[in-house]
């Protein structure tokens, strides 16, 4: 019931690119999350700790951090969010991927933990294709790639957060009034609120920080739209 209560609570987004602000704040979101049971507020922060870049302690490493997920996996009940933060990160360690090839590392040592989910293995074999022999499974890494190499950024995140987008919606699916519509519901607002407040020249550096400046390469896993 309190579910019911909460989501009735909370407008429609709308479509993602054409929102000018997100249609409920911050601060009255996180007022309707008061409603939240102890248990359910601890999984929405474990699932932020995972998909959400500003929630990872720099100091944690790929293989803490892999082993975290797998423990979510593990425990939760739900196909619904497992489902949800297996695909977000499988999406993020094909783009963590397709970033260090485009600076032009070697592919990851063997043993080196670096990215999660069952395509790993199937990237490292496959690190001098084009997409990673992943476009039947992925049709969105050809793009990806293609708008990497032409160095724009603001398309390659644009991509990403309309992959993301679609997965959401997918997702969504058959859920409208209980704990699953909520997440679903929060991370498409983040998606809003972050789209609706870029500006091209902020996007840019960003992209640049991330794409060249060496960063880390558990930093590279967590960042994008992914968040």
């Amino acid at each position: 019931m309190k579910y019911v209560v909460l989501m009735a609570s909370l407008p429609p987004l709308g479509t993602l690119f054409e929102a000018a602000t997100p249609p409920i704040s911050r601060i009255r979101l996180e007022s309707r999350l008061a409603l939240l049971e102890a248990a359910d507020r601890q999984t929405l922060e474990r699932i932020a700790n995972l998909i959400a870049w500003s929630a990872q302690p720099l100091e944690r490493s790929d293989a803490a951090f892999v082993a975290e997920a797998h423990r979510f996996l593990a425990t939760n009940p739900s196909p619904t969010l497992r489902r949800l933060v297996t695909q977000r990160l499988e999406m993020r360690t094909i783009v963590a991927a397709l970033r260090r090839r485009r600076r032009g590392e070697a592919k990851p040592p063997a043993g080196e933990v670096w990215g999660f989910g069952e395509w790993v293995g199937l990237i490292e074999r496959h690190w001098s294709a084009p997409t990673f022999q992943l476009e039947g499974i992925f049709p969105w890494v050809r793009q990806a790639r293609e708008l990497l190499e032409k160095d724009d950024l603001i398309g390659f995140e644009r991509l990403q957060f309309s992959v993301v987008w679609a997965m959401l919606n997918r997702l969504g699916e058959g859920h409208h009034f209980d704990f699953e519509a909520l997440i679903i519901y929060l991370a498409r607002w983040s998606l809003v609120s972050r789209w609706s407040g870029y500006k091209a020249e902020s996007a840019v550096v960003r992209f640049r920080e991330l794409v060249d400046a060496g960063l880390g390469s558990h930093r590279e896993l967590f960042a994008g739209a992914s968040q």
